[in-house]
């Protein structure tokens, strides 16, 4: 599989932004732009997978909460409150406040080997968002390391702009 010390290790719960009720321009942006900013040492060197659950609603599936919300390993959780709709659980038109953990790669040298063979750099992979099917939450095993001075940020890519309505693994779940 991968060296030693090279598995992800899922973070604890974080929760860096909450949506404001009153501005239909608000949301919650649980990205990794919006982490960075507010803990310049959290290393994240490849997001492997990503678990995104209602603060509130911690035992129910985003799908089953009748909000339009992104969730992916390249940027994050995005939710606008102009994407909301009234009615299903939450009667008014705002996004829930919203936490994530992510399954990180360590930032060592080891777990991203490099050949030496060529100069070029390979296209990224296509990346996909695993929706748990069960309401059982992953175990955190703790934050990740601040003991780096070195800050990496995600790989980004352009997301797709088709949404899909099922759990089917992508980087937007629209229900």
């Amino acid at each position: 599989c991968c060296p030693p010390g090279c598995s992800c290790k899922w973070t604890d719960w974080i929760d860096v932004s909450y949506p404001d009720s009153s501005d239909r321009n608000s949301g919650d942006y649980e990205t990794f732009e919006n982490i960075l900013k507010n803990d310049p040492f959290w290393v994240c060197a490849k997001v492997e997978n990503i678990f995104c659950r209602a603060e509130k609603f911690p035992e129910v599936a985003i799908e089953d909460l009748g909000q339009k919300v992104e969730c992916s390993i390249d940027r994050g959780l995005i939710c606008n409150n102009s994407d909301q709709r009234p009615g299903g659980m939450i009667q008014m038109p705002v996004c829930l406040n919203y936490e994530i953990s992510v399954c990180c790669v360590p930032d060592l040298p080891d777990c991203f080997p490099s050949t030496g063979l060529s100069t070029t750099t390979a296209p990224p992979l296509p990346t996909t968002l695993s929706l748990p099917t069960s309401t059982t939450a992953p175990t955190p095993s703790g934050p990740p390391s601040s003991t780096t001075a070195t800050t990496t940020t995600p790989p980004t890519t352009t997301p797709p702009t088709s949404t899909t309505t099922s759990s089917t693994p992508g980087t937007t779940t629209t229900v």
